[in-house]
């Protein structure tokens, strides 16, 4: 009995032994970075910094404390001045994808390499202290995952317009949260090494952003844009980024100095940002040094990346980075920089398109892309676009018809059924379908999911579009509840003339007096309706109206009849007794609804032509007894 029990006692203390020493191997995968507070940062001091220059092995670079200045890029905030040292920086200077770069005095972490001056004779640069970096991302209560909570997203309603929901011009509305170039003017005493910086312009280092299987033409409308936000857009370098799960994750992955992208989209078209890795305590990533685009909450798939090579230039030397495997995802961007966690999938959104060509051929492409208020709406602009310039013409008159649909979780399905003819096209074609995503996504509704979007776009090398001319009654009296017949003359661009013939049912119920029947195209039905948008009271609602957008490609008949109505909201009110009217029009009440003389019997929507159809015309009926 005794020997059992000490058997039992030996076998315990070594399994006791056997745990403790698996803890101390887990805690030492990644070890404690000793942190050296700004208070003891001084000029002179010297020190190594380590970043990608080829491969996926950092390599380590001197510094040179200059000094620290304070107040910058925002109150209570402060940038430390160094001048970095060695042959690869001589050779390249601080470059696009340096971002993050960590820098190291007395074994001890200090902060990040964020910012350069461009036209500095020397390799000089600014860095982020490493306090700062983790603090904005530690703030606040369901702050320290770097996840926002809930009611980060609470906003109210947006009103909408129909007339947006219809647009096709959509232009990117960026975020404007990026520290913009300005000359250097802080206060140095006389001597100081920061003295030869005076009045030479700092900014934050650009972000490289590699376009893979993104068409020249599409990249070339929205460079200004991505520019002014601080992104340096490389097009046609690297290859496409294969849609993969997460990949195993280890003591070496996203270690500091080495490469981290950041994915925008993924599959057969790849855009992706550059930069560097600063910090990981744990599972926990701090990267950048400064913000990649300031969108706050964000899910976005955290790679890492290969270093092709760094290609130096006078006017702005830039890394080109290939992403590898997805490791996890971002979840935030500050102002300090980006934060990410390992061994966490981002929700992606899928999306399919099936390309008819104008040459009897269809192909397929698959990728996904991020989901973000801001960027998705862009990124699905550049992708569709792209797509249709992949194997159709840029110059010259086309017709492009895109059909397909949006699902929303939780709501009933979007679909999208439009027709462009036009020397635009293609932009309107990406258009139509990137102005409903970002009215869905800038809605205000918290609860906004978007899912897969499937499409299919048919192009054809010839413009196809007709103009309705004039429309003719068989009768012009009829009896309540007999149909009369329109005839619609549409001419086409060819010359030729179309006939398309309308049965119109009078209401039973109507009472004898005169009818208004108007025939024309969807966008002119739009703008003359009394309800020109809404403030959506919950998603379902906005969905329903992005659904009930008019189509340009057929011919809508709507039947008024002369008397007074109000529209309320959004809702139209017809046939208004007389008392009523009164009360809406008091003296002691004013607005809350638009008063109107035709209100509406019936609205039939007739099937689609081959082509694009505009114009409009307005006829009256005799309604006898």
């Amino acid at each position: 009995m005794k020997r059992s029990f000490g058997c039992l006692l030996l076998l315990s203390l070594a399994l006791s032994i056997s745990v403790s020493a698996q803890q101390k191997t887990v805690s030492a995968v990644v070890p404690d970075m000793p942190m050296m507070p700004l208070e003891e940062i001084r000029a002179g001091q010297k020190g190594t910094a380590r970043t990608v220059f080829s491969g996926a092995e950092p390599q380590d670079f001197g510094v040179e404390i200059l000094g620290v200045v304070p107040g910058y890029p925002a109150p209570r905030q402060s940038m430390i001045i160094v001048r970095l040292s060695g042959e690869n920086v001589q050779r390249t200077n601080a470059f696009a994808g340096m971002s993050g770069s960590p820098v190291y005095i007395d074994g001890k972490l200090i902060g990040a390499i964020a910012f350069s001056f461009p036209f500095s004779k020397e390799p000089i640069a600014g860095i982020t202290p490493i306090k700062q970096m983790i603090d904005i991302f530690e703030r606040g209560d369901g702050m320290n995952s770097g996840v926002a909570t809930a009611s980060t997203f609470r906003r109210a309603p947006r009103a909408v317009t129909f007339a947006q929901l219809a647009a096709t011009d959509w232009k990117p509305e960026m975020p404007k949260g990026r520290v913009a170039a300005a000359p250097f003017v802080a206060p140095v005493a006389t001597g100081s090494p920061l003295a030869a910086l005076l009045g030479q312009q700092f900014a934050p280092i650009a972000t490289p952003v590699v376009f893979t299987g993104i068409s020249p033409d599409a990249l070339a409308l929205f460079t200004p844009h991505l520019q002014g936000n601080g992104l340096l857009p490389v097009s046609g370098i690297g290859g496409a980024s294969p849609i993969t799960p997460l990949g195993t994750v280890t003591e070496k992955t996203l270690a500091p100095g080495t490469s981290v992208s950041v994915q925008l989209v993924r599959g057969d078209f790849s855009i992706a940002a550059s930069g560097t890795v600063t910090h990981r305590d744990g599972d926990k990533i701090y990267a950048f040094g400064h913000p990649f685009l300031s969108l706050g909450a964000s899910e976005m798939p955290m790679t890492e990346s290969t270093v092709v090579t760094v290609i130096p230039s006078t006017l702005n030397s830039f890394k080109l980075a290939v992403p590898g495997q997805m490791v996890g995802a971002v979840s935030q961007d500050r102002a300090t920089g980006i934060f990410g966690q390992l061994k966490r999938a981002p929700r992606m959104i899928p999306v399919t398109i099936n390309l008819h060509t104008s040459r009897d051929r269809t192909e397929k492409f698959t990728y996904e892309v991020a989901n973000d208020k801001f960027l998705t709406p862009l990124l699905l602009n550049l992708t569709i676009y792209s797509t249709i310039t992949s194997s159709e013409r840029t110059l010259g008159e086309a017709t492009i018809s895109v059909r397909g649909q949006i699902d929303v979780k939780g709501q009933e399905t979007i679909r999208i059924e439009r027709r462009f003819s036009s020397s635009n096209a293609g932009m309107q074609a990406a258009g139509s379908v990137a102005t409903p995503i970002a009215a869905l996504l800038s809605s205000g509704f918290d609860n906004v999911e978007l899912g897969a979007i499937t499409l299919d776009i048919t192009s054809t090398d010839e413009r196809l579009e007709g103009t309705l001319d004039r429309i003719a009654l068989d009768r012009n009296e009829v009896h309540r509840g007999e149909t009369v017949e329109v005839h619609a003359f549409i001419r086409t661009d060819s010359g030729g003339q179309v006939v398309q013939r309308i049965p119109v049912q009078i209401p039973a119920d109507v009472p004898p007096g005169q009818l208004v029947l108007f025939v024309g195209d969807g966008g002119a039905l739009q703008q003359a309706a009394a309800a020109q948008g809404l403030v959506p009271k919950d998603l379902g609602q906005l969905v329903g109206a992005i659904n009930k957008i008019k189509k340009n490609d057929r011919l809508y008949v709507k039947l008024f009849r002369i008397t007074s109505g109000a529209v309320i909201g959004t809702d139209e009110m017809p046939n208004l007794p007389p008392s009523f009217v009164a009360t809406l029009n008091s003296e002691r009440s004013s607005g809350g609804h638009t008063p109107t003389v035709l209100s509406a019997i019936d609205e039939k929507e007739l099937p689609p032509a081959e082509f694009v159809i505009t114009g409009q015309q307005l006829i009256g009926i005799n309604v006898v007894p």
